[in-house]
């Protein structure tokens, strides 16, 4: 494994599978963080190691807790999503700095914290922002505490509020029908059938590449998702976990309409030569780009309308996906499997509602074997 000196306190190398790795040293703990390039170590190890605007390190005992989080962020960068980075950012400065951001790190009790949650909900933040500016709290002091600039992680003992979920609305088997028969002649056709087949996100949906269908195996690879960052426009990125790379199995239908739908491709293709860019995407754009989510989810709302449906997310269709399959019958493993929870108690967590109906048939298929071994009266 050769190593290459990055900085005076860095030090970038290549792994035996081609991976480079950049190491730095914060209070005398060595950090190592994954990059795609040579070059996109030695830039994080120059953030990493750059002084704070105020001439100080960030990883000083002595930082305030907004001192701390702006440096442990530009640690944890490399290993985020973009998305995730800036969502990270909006969470550190609109709701977390501006109530704790000025306390001294090695000062920062858990009643801090607890009041910061009190204030935010009483000035109406939901729940589910609270919630999640304590999972980047939670993530970074322990950070701190690995590396000995605390001697406790304070969000340890918060109470968190109660998330409401956010109502689903999904649609019966006969309104997915009517849903489909709305979309034919669209160009989003073919995609709604993915869809509401297998409970693909929108942004899986959208990165599907050729590439990723195997027709003679009848499958598809979920191995990316497109996401919009503000101000970098659409990207590719990899799935949030390892359960969302997933093998997702397709019915002869669905692998009909999908032939159905290259074939269109290769016509639009041939049309626009001049103007075409291709990615290999399986529902790109009028000239192979990737379609901006919001164009797609305002052909969704047509053939809603058209159909004379409720008004539902796009992302309902995920839902209904996944209630269609549990009320088939399909086992919940199964259904866990095809949407990329990383557990089944998500998926059963989430779809709960489902459960009754299948309580209820169950509990008529044990009646019937009562009945037949229960002594008839006399």
């Amino acid at each position: 494994m050769a190593k290459q000196a990055g900085s005076e306190e860095g030090t970038v190398f290549k792994r035996k599978d081609g991976r480079w790795c950049a190491q730095v040293t914060i209070a005398g703990k060595r950090v190592t963080i994954h990059g795609r390039t040579k070059r996109e170590c030695e830039e994080w190890i120059g953030r990493a190691t750059s002084p704070d605007q105020d001439g100080s390190r960030g990883a000083r005992s002595s930082s305030t807790v907004a001192d701390y989080l702006a440096y442990w962020l530009r640690l944890s960068e490399l290993n985020l999503r973009p998305r995730t980075t800036q969502q990270y950012e909006w969470l550190i400065q609109d709701h977390i700095c501006p109530i704790i951001g000025e306390l001294p790190l090695t000062s920062l009790r858990t009643e801090h914290i607890q009041s910061l949650v009190t204030e935010k909900m009483d000035a109406g933040t939901g729940a589910a922002t609270v919630i999640l500016s304590l999972g980047v709290l939670h993530s970074a002091l322990s950070k701190a505490l690995k590396w000995g600039m605390i001697d406790r992680n304070p969000v340890a003992g918060v109470i968190k509020p109660r998330r409401h979920r956010r109502e689903m609305r999904t649609l019966s088997a006969e309104q997915a029908r009517r849903l489909l028969k709305a979309a034919e002649g669209t160009r989003q056709v073919v995609l709604l059938q993915l869809a509401v087949t297998t409970g693909l996100r929108q942004g899986e949906l959208l990165a599907l590449r050729w590439t990723d269908i195997d027709f003679e195996s009848g499958c598809l690879m979920v191995q990316r998702q497109l996401q919009r960052v503000s101000g970098r426009g659409l990207f590719f990125s990899e799935p949030k976990t390892a359960a969302a790379r997933r093998k997702v199995v397709l019915g002869p239908e669905m692998l009909g309409a999908l032939k159905s739908q290259r074939e269109s491709v290769g016509e639009m293709s041939r049309r626009r030569s001049g103007r075409w860019h291709e990615n290999d995407l399986v529902f790109p754009s009028s000239v192979g780009t990737p379609q901006d989510p919001r164009n797609v989810l305002a052909a969704f709302k047509d053939v809603l309308r058209k159909a004379e449906l409720p008004d539902i997310r796009f992302h309902d269709l995920r839902h209904t996906a996944a209630s269609l399959m549990l009320q088939q019958g399909i086992h919940a493993k199964v259904v866990q499997e095809r949407l990329g929870h990383s557990k089944i108690n998500i998926t059963l967590d989430i779809y709960s509602h489902v459960l009754p109906s299948l309580q209820d048939e169950a509990a008529a298929k044990m009646d019937s074997l009562i009945a037949v071994a229960s002594p008839k009266p006399t």
